[in-house]
């Protein structure tokens, strides 16, 4: 992906987390559990800081490509919607089968993170 395609969505993942955050902080309170809405804003917590993860791979990549920053968005982008999605739609629905893949999620924010690192000791910026 283009490097201001993950600004892009990194902000506008940022935006839905203050947004989602809100609710959570408002609407939610009287509506779920008190473990439930610890839940709610730990998937809260990590989107947005994924979201900041997208921006700085999308900031990064604008100076060097490299592959290892694709692979870190791309991860970063799939851990979102698998852990932060996948946690919105048991709380919303009940579904349990909906909290499987919230797992997978987070190795994939991990394998993000990681790719950003490797990435970085080769990054070399503008001169």
């Amino acid at each position: 992906m283009h490097a201001t395609g993950f600004v892009s969505l990194g902000g506008l993942s940022a935006a839905l987390a203050v947004g989602l955050g809100a609710i959570g902080a408002h609407a939610l309170k009287t509506q779920m559990t008190p473990d439930q809405l610890e839940t709610f804003h730990t998937a809260v917590h990590y989107q947005m800081v994924h979201a900041i993860g997208l921006v700085l791979v999308g900031l990064l990549s604008r100076f060097q490509r490299s592959r290892l920053f694709d692979v870190a968005g791309w991860a970063m982008l799939v851990g979102i919607i698998l852990f932060s999605g996948f946690l919105f739609a048991w709380l919303a629905t009940g579904r349990k089968f909906f909290v499987y893949p919230v797992p997978v999620g987070g190795i994939s924010f991990i394998i993000g993170w990681l790719a950003l690192a490797i990435g970085a000791l080769g990054f070399r910026g503008k001169k």
